[in-house]
């Protein structure tokens, strides 16, 4: 049974835009799949479709073979981390990645001791007292996926999670999080608009096309793990990179296509 299943999912808004074509997947537990397209395509979309936060309006999502609001209580578990890292300024580290927890009713004691495993996961066990602002922006990133992971999730959704972060910054959270999926055994599902990430971490990209958003190829991608920096600048990598360019390109329609090109 695949940990997500989707079946001839579409979405249009009330106003008569159409965000999606039908479209249909699978995504296998233990799998690091990733979306990846221009924005506009329908990746951040499908995505809360998955996580139940949005209705599709045709079709249906299943994880584990259960809708999303059921799923939990067959004991898997769903975790989110979004574009921003959305941190309550006022508040510590500790109490931003037990957040979930709280609203959950779990008892403090159960749940700090949680939030100690979640924080040494991602680096940050020093820093529970920390405010936001006294991090930078990649510690910050670290406290919201500590958060995504604090309720030990079987599935961890990723909405462009570095996508605001400088380079060097995202290829090395790129590698935590490979070491983090590996680790925990967990099935990921990310979204990004950038090439490089997408092959570096992938099993599978599945990549879309916008305006109306579809999938339009599903790309594996072959190499063995564990992926280091040497991997980036393998002829591997480059192929792979090719590869997925000149389908975005092919499905812009022009070879000239801004978006295409932005994500070289």
């Amino acid at each position: 049974m695949p940990a997500v299943d989707i079946q001839a999912v579409q979405k249009t808004y009330p106003g008569g835009t159409q965000a999606l074509l039908p479209l249909s997947l699978t995504v296998r537990e233990g799998e690091f799949v990733t979306l990846l397209g221009p924005s506009g395509c329908g990746k951040s979309t499908l995505l809360k479709m998955v996580a139940g936060l949005l209705p599709p309006s045709a079709g249906r999502v299943l994880l584990w073979g259960l809708p999303p609001d059921t799923a939990g209580l067959a004991q898997r578990r769903l975790g989110f981390v979004f574009q921003d890292a959305t941190l309550m300024p006022w508040a510590s580290v500790r109490a931003n990645v037990r957040l979930p927890l709280d609203l959950a009713g779990v008892p403090r004691g159960d749940g700090d001791a949680r939030v100690r495993r979640a924080l040494a996961g991602v680096g940050l066990a020093r820093f529970e007292d920390a405010l936001p602002r006294e991090l930078s922006g990649g510690m910050q990133m670290r406290v919201s996926i500590a958060r995504g992971l604090v309720t030990e999730p079987t599935l961890l959704l990723m909405d462009e999670p570095f996508g605001a972060l400088d380079e060097i910054t995202r290829n090395r959270l790129d590698a935590d999080l490979l070491a983090l999926w590996r680790g925990r055994g967990l099935t990921v599902l990310f979204v990004t608009h950038s090439i490089h990430e997408a092959v570096f971490l992938s099993g599978r990209v599945l990549v879309m096309a916008a305006r109306p958003g579809r999938v339009v190829a599903d790309v594996p991608i072959s190499e063995p793990h564990p992926r280091g920096p040497d991997f980036r600048i393998s002829t591997a990598f480059s192929q792979y990179a090719r590869q997925l360019q000149d389908i975005l390109l092919q499905a812009s329609g022009d070879s000239g296509d801004a978006d295409a090109r932005a994500m070289r």
